[in-house]
């Protein structure tokens, strides 16, 4: 898909190794070998609007992209509404799961803006681990930690959730416990009324 691709030029090159290890990308990686990641990276530009990946999208999971400018959000569809769950600026990776299992896609991406991309390619990524090994697993063990890191907030975030439902639960049992004693009330006044009136 983006073969041919130019290279990165010297200056994008030291902005997209820097970016890559933020905390909103590879916050693992060390400097060298974040450029020499990008050595095998492409640019790539998309106009405001564009989708980027698709949520459920399996053809295109060969890739993983450093935003280097402007913004993308990203989406999960709820019964057919999008939610944005986060919109990613410089720095923010996306797409790197698609990258290692080729699984479809778990949310849509989006230009919020017009961007500019890093790009690694799974092509590019077996490359790298052709030509240089140790940089390699270091980069897909940074790349599992963050992913590992997600997992957690998530699992974080599904406790509170769990935790908040329970509660509503408990809200919703004593209310429809109040309801039920005031229908029986009423039931029992309206049964009390209607043998003083027989």
């Amino acid at each position: 898909m983006f073969i041919g691709k130019p290279r990165l030029d010297e200056s994008v090159q030291n902005k997209a190794a820097t970016l890559l290890v933020t905390d909103g990308a590879l916050v693992a990686l060390s400097k060298a070998d974040a450029r020499k990641v990008v050595d095998y990276m492409r640019p790539h530009r998309v106009p405001v609007g564009t989708v980027l990946i698709r949520e459920g999208q399996t053809g295109r999971s060969d890739f993983m992209a450093l935003v280097l400018g402007g913004e993308v959000t990203v989406e999960n569809a709820v019964a057919h509404d999008g939610i944005v769950v986060s919109v990613l600026g410089p720095g923010s990776l996306i797409g790197e799961m698609g990258l290692i299992d080729q699984s479809p896609r778990s949310a849509t991406c989006t230009a919020a803006s017009d961007v500019a991309l890093a790009m690694l390619t799974r092509e590019a990524l077996t490359r790298l681990i052709d030509d240089e090994p140790a940089v390699a697993a270091r980069l897909l063990l940074a790349m599992s930690k963050r992913i590992a890191d997600h997992l957690r907030d998530t699992n974080r975030k599904l406790l509170t959730l769990a935790q908040v439902s329970k509660a509503l639960q408990q809200e919703l049992d004593a209310v429809h416990s109040v309801n039920r004693r005031l229908v029986d009330q009423v039931a029992a006044l309206e049964q009390r009324g209607a043998r003083a009136a027989g």
